[in-house]
């Protein structure tokens, strides 16, 4: 299924190809999808209901406070986003300032799943399909051993 709001958002979303997977929700956003998590909105939000944060990590949004959130569960530092067997990996997108602005994460096909914010997940085949005004670009590449491999 396309959606035209999405492509005027992404405009290169049509070119490389998309499918949106999951109706719109307001219970979980990129950073929680890109982890594996749909219960929870991962954001600094203290004192709101199903928000989650590590509480020994301040409330900035850089992409390094990203970074070490997502160490939590296990990621590091990886140099590409080439798919790598028995590797989950997440993309980190940052705007000018270098602020996170997004995660997406890698599926085992090698083709990259976003939340976008309240709106829909989708699964696309680039990660420069959402490159541009809305999430920057990427910055930097995670990754973990599979959970789902013995």
């Amino acid at each position: 299924m396309k959606d035209a709001s999405l492509e005027r958002l992404f405009p290169r979303l049509a070119a490389e190809g998309y499918r949106v997977t999951s109706p719109k929700s307001v219970f979980y956003n990129c950073y929680a999808w890109a982890a594996g998590d749909t219960i929870h909105w991962w954001e600094p939000g203290k004192g709101m209901r199903n928000y989650y944060w590590p509480p020994a990590l301040s409330a900035e949004h850089t992409l390094e406070n990203y970074i070490r959130v997502f160490a939590t569960v296990g990621f590091v530092l990886c140099d590409s986003s080439e798919l790598e067997a028995g590797f989950e990996k997440i993309a980190l997108f940052v705007d000018e300032e270098r602020n996170s602005t997004h995660a997406a994460r890698q599926l085992v096909s090698g083709v990259w799943t976003s939340k976008l914010g309240f709106w829909e997940d989708i699964e696309h085949n680039t990660l420069t399909a959402l490159e541009g005004d809305v999430y920057g670009t990427v910055a930097q590449i995670l990754r973990r051993p599979r959970k789902d491999i013995p």
